[in-house]
């Protein structure tokens, strides 16, 4: 059964600006990732206090689901990122820790998806959710995956994209499928919208 969505919500966090659906939301001048996703947490008056623990995949993450999911009420969201690093940003700090006294709290985000869970719990959702590693940014495998969890009707809205953090590097581009919209659910306009500065 195939069910018609599309992309009602957009954001992009790269390049020291959060874009939220074309609309330059926060912008900054720091020097380094760490001091830019602080900036903007306290800049959006957000309240939550695991944020200082996570990792910088997590924290990337969190910030751009937290633009597109703030006043959503739907529970059953699916999640369905990508990214091409996996957590090797995180794995680095755990290995450099083995040689002295490795961390649970390092420890714990050396898998991706952790970021998923993060915004699950955030966000209260009950939901499917996959995170996936490819070469580069890769629309129609989002496309291909989200249409299947729709007709599938293992969702009513999906929260889809791309997270990547390596070497002080760093790419969001999420957006949120639905019943309604103002963008076709298609490879091409998710292509589009990912190029979209």
């Amino acid at each position: 059964m195939k069910t018609e969505v599309y992309i009602q919500d957009y954001c992009h966090i790269r390049n020291n600006k959060i874009v939220l659906n074309g609309k330059t939301i926060f912008e900054s001048n720091a020097e380094d990732f760490p001091s830019f996703i602080k900036a903007a947490y306290k800049a959006f008056n957000t309240d939550y206090g695991k944020f200082f623990k996570m990792d910088n995949l997590s924290k990337l993450a969190f910030i751009a689901s937290d633009r597109l999911l703030l006043d959503e009420r739907e529970k059953r969201t699916a999640l369905v990122f990508s990214n091409k690093a996996g957590s090797l940003d995180t794995d680095r700090k755990h290995q450099a820790a083995m040689e002295r006294y490795p961390s649970p709290a390092v420890f714990v985000y050396t898998l991706p998806n952790i970021c998923l869970g993060e915004i699950s719990i955030r966000h209260q959702l009950h939901s499917e959710n996959a995170f996936f590693i490819f070469d580069r940014f890769n629309a129609a495998a989002l496309f291909e995956y989200t249409t299947a969890l729709f007709s599938a009707q293992k969702a009513v809205k999906a929260l889809c994209g791309w997270v990547d953090v390596d070497k002080g590097k760093y790419d969001a581009f999420l957006y949120v499928v639905g019943k309604s919209g103002i963008f076709t659910h298609s490879t091409e306009d998710i292509n589009r919208l990912y190029q979209t500065p």
